[in-house]
This record gives structure tokens, sequence and C-alpha cells, in this order.
């Protein structure tokens, strides 16, 4: 035996149905947010969460990432002409 059943709805209504949540106003903030970084950019600030959100529970994976962001600053600081050991007399 087989039935068929065909229901008439919007996906709202079918959502409703079904108890499930209503997470328009959560996907209206998601979507400003991303809209956001795609305007400004990632700060800083952005890519240091992101990578501690990937790295927590990894035992010595923070001290790893600390050591990795020092040496990129330093290489950014010399490359770019900034301040480096021996511009700074320590020889």
């Amino acid at each position: 035996m087989k039935v068929t059943v065909d229901v008439d709805c919007t996906p709202e209504e079918a959502r409703a149905f079904f108890g499930l949540p209503d997470v328009r106003p959560l996907h209206a903030a998601w979507t400003e947010r991303m809209k956001g970084l795609i305007d400004n950019g990632v700060t800083p600030s952005d890519f240091e969460r992101m990578m501690r959100s990937w790295t927590d529970g990894v035992p010595g994976m923070q001290d790893a990432f600390a050591r990795w962001q020092q040496m990129m600053f330093a290489a950014m600081g010399s490359g770019l002409g900034g301040s480096s050991a021996s511009a700074q007399g320590k020889d």
C-alpha cells in the first residue's frame, strides 16, 4: 500500500508545523556581520580570536601560536623598514 500526501504551505508554515524555531533574526544578524567583515576587512583581533577558538584544548598550541605571531610581527617590522635589533643598537 502506498499513500501520498501533498501539502501546500510556505517554508515558515512548515517550520511552525514541525515546531522548528524561527531563525530569521539570527540569519539577519549573521548576514550583517559577514557584510561588515567584507566591507571593513578582517581585523587582527578577529584573526586572533579565530585562531584561539581553533586551538583551544590542544596542549601547547596557544604558546605555539603566540610564538608564530611574534615571529610574523618581527618579520613584517623588518621587511617594512621597521625597527630591528641592529637598527636599535642591539648587535
